[in-house]
C-alpha cells in the first residue's frame, strides 16, 4: 500500500502503545499487519524522542514486509526524521499548514475532530497534498486511552457521514477519507457501520487480544458483513 493509496483502501487503523510492559512490539505489529491491519500508528506519550524512533524503524520493517502503511502522531519532527508516510494531529498539536510546510506534500495527514464544526473545519481544509488528507471522528464512546474526552456519540458519525455526501471536497485521488474511533470492536462495529462509517480506529479491540492477527481479521469480517 502506498501513501497515496489510503484514501481507498485502509479500513482498519490500529493505535498502540511502545507494548513495554509485554516487550514484544516487533512480535505484535507483525501480527496486525498480517490479520489485515491497515495502518499502525504508535502513539506513546512516555516514551523519549530516541526510544520513538528506534520503534519506528521496527513498525516501518513490518509494514515494508506485508506492504502497509505506519504512522506517527502528534510529534511533525520525529514523523520528518522517521520519513513517516503518515502523520496524525490532534486539535491542539501543531496546526496543519505547519505540518504540511516541515513534512511537505507527499505526507499523509490527519486530524481528530470531536464536533461537528471541527467536521466541517476538516473538510474544508482537504484539498489534496496541499491540505489534510483524512480525519477521525470521535471518541464514538468513552475509552480509557482517552481520559477526560466526552464522548461523542453515533450522532457525529452520522453527521461526518452526511456531511462528506453533501460535499464535493475530495483528495487529489478521490473522496476524503474519515475514520470513526473510540471504544470501537466487534460488539459494536455494526453500530458505527449503520452511522455511515467505512472505516474505524481500533485500540484495545487488538492490543489486549491474545491472537492480534485474528483479533483484526475478525474486525475485518465484521466491517464486510455490516457493510454488505
Amino acid at each position: 500500500m502506498t501513501e497515496q493509496a489510503v484514501h481507498t483502501t485502509a479500513r482498519l487503523y490500529l493505535c498502540t502503545d511502545a507494548r513495554s510492559d509485554r516487550g514484544d512490539f516487533a512480535d505484535f505489529v507483525d501480527a496486525a499487519f498480517a490479520g489485515g491491519v491497515d495502518i499502525i500508528q504508535l502513539r506513546d506519550k512516555n516514551l523519549e524522542a530516541a526510544e520513538e524512533l528506534e520503534l519506528l524503524e521496527v513498525l516501518q520493517s513490518a509494514s515494508q514486509r506485508h506492504g502497509r502503511l505506519w504512522a506517527v502522531n502528534d510529534r511533525a519532527d520525529i514523523a520528518s526524521l522517521s520519513g513517516a508516510p503518515v502523520f496524525h494531529i490532534g486539535q491542539k498539536d501543531i496546526p496543519l499548514s505547519s505540518a504540511r510546510k516541515m513534512l511537505g506534500k507527499n505526507t499523509v495527514i490527519g486530524l481528530s475532530t470531536h464536533s461537528a464544526e471541527q467536521v466541517d473545519a476538516a473538510i474544508l481544509a482537504s484539498p489534496g497534498r496541499k491540505g489534510l488528507d483524512y480525519f477521525c471522528v470521535g471518541p464514538v464512546w468513552a475509552t480509557p486511552t482517552k481520559p477526560g474526552r466526552a464522548a461523542v456519540g453515533l450522532d457525529l458519525v452520522k453527521y461526518a457521514a452526511e456531511a462528506i455526501r453533501r460535499s464535493d471536497v475530495g483528495t487529489v485521488e478521490g473522496v476524503l477519507p474519515w475514520f470513526a474511533i473510540g471504544g470501537i470492536d466487534l460488539t459494536n462495529v455494526e453500530q458505527v457501520v449503520a452511522a455511515g462509517a467505512e472505516r474505524i480506529v481500533v485500540v484495545r479491540a487488538i492490543t489486549d487480544a491474545d491472537d492480534p492477527a485474528e483479533a483484526a481479521r475478525l474486525l475485518l469480517q465484521a466491517l464486510d458483513a455490516a457493510g454488505s
